[in-house]
């Protein structure tokens, strides 16, 4: 009997504590739901033997928020026509580096199912860099591989695509008033490609690009200003002037493919008159203390190569005359391998007999003036190549070479046919004087040379 009650006792409490558990769920999902979805079509209120309206906070599961893709901002800059066939058309060139014009961290997955999605960190930091390479133009001009922001900022033309199209070939042309800044400038005249006619003094200043520039190289690639007066050959009426470096003489005349190498420089052109449609378009080169384009010291004129070819001032077959007050040196470089070097005239398709080798005597005709050789001979006007000796030729005695060479004929020797002259010494190098009095010397034009340089192993 007491087993019984006992029995009855624990089955009515045990009946107790699962209405009321069952009681507490019924009002956990009544909230749940309620709160969740709104009100439910399930009704739970048949469980309430007692009432329970103490507040619940429920921790609602996380729901994934749609992620805002990033808008780019309207201020970046989107090269026109020059990415758009690579399919980056949302990117932008900046410093040089192909960069994206706007990026996202976050991305919406593109392959997203029912409520399943993935989401990705993506970098988009990959860069195209290319350097500030020379590039060619249509029109044959040299300029530098930039961005187009870039070359807009520096005041650049843009000529042209480089770098694959992800760069533009950027010309810079400067003329009178300006300072340059830029490596390869083109110093022009003004309404260049049209000739100036009248007087004027136009002047460029030319700034270091970085401490590193130890020399300026002028490539004269058009030059034509008036030429100097025919008695003594001074260049009165027009003048191209290099200021702020080592003494650089003063030319004029027509001086298409020479050049000069220089520190740092303020260039200056005057022109006189309106008889002569004066144009001039000088490409200023940079050239760094560790280039190995880098001129020896105290070289006016520098060339690299096995071959080339040599041109005093104003030297033109027709109507060139050779300048005076000139007094510099012109260097070639030693290539490897190569111990000794050649000379011969260039050719001369306007007269009957060479002028290519024009110094000193009267050679305004057409017959031959014969080479002068020596200290003594050549005293006003003269081209030094150091120990010269004509190919195939020992000279007589104990002279075997000789230095200054003058007259009307390049030879070693005194004659009136041309030859082939050599030297060995190196570095390879000569020099171009003359003096302020030409007369009673007339026609005379200068020298234009063909250089070759001889390997070491090769016959003389």
């Amino acid at each position: 009997m007491q087993v019984e009650i006992f029995n009855m006792c624990f089955m009515k409490t045990l009946s107790l504590w699962i209405i009321l558990i069952n009681h507490i769920h019924c009002q956990f999902y009544t909230h749940f739901f309620s709160r969740t979805y709104g009100p439910s079509q399930y009704d739970f209120n048949h469980y309430k033997p007692f009432s329970y309206s103490s507040p619940v906070n429920f921790i609602i599961p996380y729901s994934r928020p749609k992620i805002q893709q990033s808008q780019p901002p309207s201020s970046f800059y989107e090269p026109e026509g020059l990415i758009s066939s690579s399919g980056l058309s949302n990117s932008s060139l900046v410093n040089n580096h192909f960069v994206p014009r706007y990026s996202s961290t976050i991305l919406k997955s593109q392959n997203e199912s029912g409520s399943s999605r993935d989401h990705r960190f993506l970098s988009l930091f990959t860069v195209v860099q290319f350097p500030k390479d020379i590039c060619a133009t249509s029109a044959g001009d040299n300029g530098t591989c930039l961005s187009p922001p870039d070359c807009r900022q520096k005041g650049g033309i843009v000529a042209g695509a480089c770098a694959n199209n992800f760069g533009v070939c950027c010309v810079f042309m400067v003329s009178c008033g300006q300072t340059t800044h830029e490596n390869g400038t083109y110093f022009v005249n003004k309404g260049y490609p049209a000739g100036f006619n009248g007087t004027t003094s136009c002047q460029l200043s030319v700034d270091k690009i970085s401490a590193d520039v130890c020399q300026y190289r002028l490539d004269f690639e058009q030059f034509s200003l008036a030429g100097p007066e025919p008695i003594n050959h001074i260049c009165n009426y027009d003048q191209f002037i290099v200021s702020g470096s080592s003494p650089i003489p003063i030319i004029c005349g027509i001086n298409n493919g020479n050049h000069n190498a220089s520190g740092p420089v303020v260039l200056s052109i005057t022109t006189s008159g309106t008889e002569v449609s004066r144009y001039w378009k000088i490409r200023i080169i940079q050239i760094s203390c560790s280039s190995i384009g880098k001129a020896d010291e105290g070289c006016l004129q520098y060339f690299t190569g096995i071959s080339g070819t040599i041109k005093s001032f104003n030297y033109e077959p027709v109507i060139g005359l050779h300048l005076s007050n000139q007094d510099y040196s012109i260097c070639i470089r030693t290539e490897r391998n190569f111990c000794s070097i050649q000379y011969s005239q260039c050719t001369d398709s306007a007269n009957n007999r060479s002028h290519s080798f024009t110094l000193t005597g009267n050679t305004l005709g057409q017959n031959a003036v014969q080479s002068y050789l020596g200290s003594n001979n050549c005293n006003a006007d003269w081209l030094t190549i150091p120990c010269a000796s004509n190919v195939g030729t020992l000279m007589p005695g104990s002279i075997t070479c000789v230095d200054r060479l003058c007259g009307g004929t390049l030879n070693a020797e005194p004659s009136v046919i041309p030859t082939t002259i050599y030297s060995t010494v190196k570095p390879f190098r000569l020099h171009f004087h003359t003096n302020s009095v030409e007369s009673p010397d007339m026609g005379n034009i200068g020298f234009c040379l063909h250089y070759v340089q001889q390997p070491c192993n090769g016959k003389l």
